[in-house]
């Protein structure tokens, strides 16, 4: 499993306009008009996907379907509906917080690959125990670890999967030791 040890966060962050900046905001609409093809105002999942790969050029973050997807469903219902496809859909005013938490579930699922040991796409206990040490330098120091597995570990599965994972890395606040520090409002709003 990739780990992406020694991942270009500078560079993925300047190939996301995410600032409330006019200069960003003109970068965003570009990017949105070639990701938009037939112009319609909505972007489906499949869209965004290939615009990731084709337009922003990030194809380390193409082939993590995991971010995208958490990203997606996070985007599409921050803003209420203005039509009845509007939830099926990221539009544009929900295009820029897309791209954030892009950014952030990315830094999870580097997060959770690197605690992730075996490769199969879920964390045991063991796994778990072994990344104490790691998930102190990302921000939390825990005590009790089967105690506070079996607080992540939602649905009583045994394993941790990369969606509760996500839920733990938000309520924690965790962040990761060798990325860019990226930090904007709107992630504080994903508690």
């Amino acid at each position: 499993q990739k780990t992406f040890d020694n991942f270009d966060w500078d560079g993925l962050l300047a190939r996301l306009p995410v600032k409330k900046t006019a200069e960003d905001r003109d970068k965003r609409k570009k990017i949105w008009r070639a990701i938009d093809m037939n112009g319609n105002g909505y972007c489906s999942l499949a869209e965004l996907d290939r615009g990731i790969r084709d337009v922003l050029l990030l194809p380390e973050i193409f082939d993590c379907k995991k971010p995208i997807m958490r990203a997606f469903q996070a985007a599409r219902l921050k803003v209420p509906p203005r039509t009845k496809h509007s939830d099926d859909y990221v539009e544009w005013m929900e295009f820029r917080i897309f791209l954030v938490y892009l950014r952030q579930y990315f830094e999870y699922y580097v997060m959770f690959c690197r605690t992730d040991l075996t490769g199969d796409h879920k964390v045991d206990i063991n796994e778990f125990k072994l990344a104490l040490p790691t998930l102190e330098k990302w921000g939390v120091k825990i005590a009790n670890p089967e105690s506070e597995f079996k607080k992540i570990d939602k649905n009583g599965g045994g394993v941790i999967m990369f969606d509760e994972f996500c839920e733990y890395a938000i309520k924690k606040n965790l962040d990761l030791e060798d990325d860019d520090d990226f930090d904007d409002v709107d992630i504080k709003s994903m508690k």
